[in-house]
């Protein structure tokens, strides 16, 4: 068995940070009474002083790759992902342990990343590839593949300050990629790209993994996850949670991540959810007869039941269930209010149940989320990550997109006065 392309031992990282002993609000009136008894004590040595204290962002993590390997590293936020990444790219040094690598190593961590704002797009390719340790020569013979790749053409000569986020990782990707690297290093910055250049950098990574490239990526996209890796590591707090199949792994982000606040509705709400005037205690996906179930057939009805508690009395609740695919797209989404179930005053804690059509959606790793409007849509009241649910079927997968519904079919040959129905013949 040849050795580890990559090997992490006892690996730390600490960081030491201040904490500001912050001075209770003055009035005016305090400022001036403050200063007359200044004259004639002094002031308490302690005011404003600070304290420290070593945090760690790892601790302890340890694994091995093997060459062609491609592994994910998945975890919820401040788990010591990007931290890991940067140690392993040799920007950050380790507080403890060591890392060992054998191999060529060409990182894509943040936006941006060796490039000059000043300079062209044209500069900036030599200059990043220089960086990333390509020589001269090797930047010129790849150069016409990094642009066509990066689809800038028209701002080459466009300084990079001017490109919007999307245009920056296209450049930064494409120069990374075409490095010819034996690790590739990637975070979350695809997220950035539109939807169809995201595509085009799986299929390229895919094409560097079937050449032998060993994969390091880290992604909240379960979607590309579950598509590229085999292993993943799951992080939390520092500490390495899980190493193994990456479909066991995200099942159990998932698990972690279940009836956290949506980071959408956080936005519109706030973080604070003991300020929130509802909040779903318990979310649970059922078969039709009430019998808990995680994975469902095409065709099959799908039941939620949601246990929710009343902090204070709201008007008019309209319970929501959003369907999310493993790429983050929104499939679909169901309404209590719209299907007529609400009141003018909500004043209890409670359960509420729905039971969902026939389900049309294709054989994929679905996410769900818990919204509770007014019924005019306009006001959020709760915004909470669901459970995860599987949709099985023999053929139907997401090469067929998002959903699949019944038809009616007809055939007419030519020449033939009356349209003809097909019938479903079996041998």
């Amino acid at each position: 068995m040849s050795l580890p392309i990559i090997e992490v031992e006892s690996l730390g990282k600490s960081y030491r940070i201040s904490h500001q002993r912050r001075e209770r609000y003055s009035s005016l009136r305090d400022v001036l009474s403050e200063k007359v008894r200044g004259l004639f004590r002094r002031r308490s040595a302690d005011a404003g002083s600070t304290s420290v204290e070593d945090f760690w962002a790892l601790r302890d993590v340890a694994f091995t790759v093997q060459p062609g390997e491609v592994l994910g590293i998945i975890g919820r936020n401040g788990a010591g992902k990007s931290t890991l990444l940067k140690i392993l790219s040799q920007i950050t040094e380790p507080s403890t342990g060591r890392v060992r690598l054998r191999g060529r190593v060409a990182s894509l961590l943040e936006v941006g990343t060796g490039f000059h704002p000043e300079l062209t797009g044209r500069e900036n390719i030599f200059l990043n590839g220089s960086i990333l340790g390509m020589t001269r020569a090797e930047i010129r013979r790849k150069f016409d593949a990094i642009v066509a790749f990066a689809e800038i053409e028209k701002f080459l000569d466009t300084p990079v300050k001017r490109y919007s986020s999307g245009m920056y990782v296209r450049l930064a990707f494409s120069v990374a990629a075409h490095m010819e690297p034996e690790i590739l290093i990637v975070d979350e910055v695809l997220a950035v790209g539109d939807v169809g250049f995201q595509r085009k950098c799986m299929d390229h990574m895919k094409k560097l993994v079937k050449s032998g490239v060993t994969v390091l990526m880290v992604s909240h996209n379960m979607f590309a996850v579950k598509a590229l890796c085999g292993r993943a590591l799951v992080l939390a707090g520092g500490r390495l949670q899980f190493d193994g199949p990456a479909a066991e792994g995200i099942r159990l982000y998932e698990s972690d991540s279940r009836l956290e606040a949506d980071p959408w509705a956080v936005g519109v709400i706030g973080e604070e959810m003991s300020r929130w005037p509802i909040v779903i205690k318990r979310v649970e996906t059922l078969d039709e007869k009430g019998e808990p179930r995680t994975i469902f057939n095409h065709g099959e009805r799908m039941r939620f039941r949601i246990e929710y508690e009343l902090r204070r009395p709201v008007k008019f609740p309209n319970f929501c269930i959003g369907v999310r695919r493993a790429d983050n797209v929104s499939v679909c989404s169901f309404s209590a209010a719209r299907d007529g179930l609400t009141t003018p005053l909500l004043e209890r804690s409670g359960t509420v149940e729905m039971l969902t059509a026939p389900l049309r959606l294709v054989a994929e790793l679905y996410s769900t989320h818990v919204i509770v409007w007014d019924r005019d849509f306009k006001t959020l009241h709760c915004g909470q990550m669901g459970p995860v649910f599987h949709v099985r079927d023999e053929v139907l997968n997401s090469e067929f997109g998002v959903f699949n519904e019944p038809a009616e079919w007809q055939w007419q040959f030519h020449g033939a006065a009356v349209a003809e129905k097909i019938q479903e013949t079996k041998p």
